[in-house]
């Protein structure tokens, strides 16, 4: 029994997305020199999802790298019945990320390098906003952090040491 099926099997464990591919020149004496920067995010669509960058001379080697680093930097994101457990707001640089849990049908109300992120984590409803910095890579990082920050009723109770019904109320 040969060990490939499993790798395949591994592979198919996540879902990956190219967020935005970046062309960088560097100005040296001969000429320009051109690299390529990928921003890969990558998740199972059950709350396990990741992120990561790479650069390399060619494309395809800046989307492998950054996917072997988003397979490194996966968290787990706490989901109720599709949606968040409650608002959040994550912060990277200038870039602020403004999550907020939706009702059964919604969908997901994001832009760009956001939505890549919530889908692949498996929300189907959410409410979002961009302030300030719309970069890739800052709105990627901030909502990380807001998926970071979230708590369920269950961890709250147990943070403040009384019951989930004394929480609620």
């Amino acid at each position: 029994m040969s060990r490939r099926p499993k790798r395949d099997q591994r592979e198919q464990e996540f879902e990956e997305r190219v967020v935005v591919i970046n062309r960088v020149t560097k100005v040296v004496k001969g000429g320009r020199r051109f690299r390529f920067a990928a921003l890969v995010v990558v998740g199972d669509r059950k709350g396990r999802v990741g992120f990561g960058t790479g650069k390399a001379n060619e494309v395809p080697d800046a989307i492998r790298k950054a996917i072997e680093s988003a397979k490194k930097n996966l968290i787990n994101v706490k989901l109720i019945e599709g949606t968040l457990p409650h608002s959040s707001v994550g912060v990277f640089g200038a870039g602020e990320v403004f999550l907020r849990p939706a009702t059964e049908g919604t969908g997901v109300i994001a832009g760009g390098a956001v939505r890549d992120v919530l889908e692949l984590a498996g929300v189907t409803d959410v409410l979002t906003k961009c302030i300030g910095s719309r970069t890739p890579i800052n709105m990627v990082r901030a909502t990380f952090d807001a998926l970071e920050n979230m708590r369920t009723v269950n961890e709250v109770a147990e943070l403040r040491e009384l019951k989930v019904k004394e929480v609620r109320n």
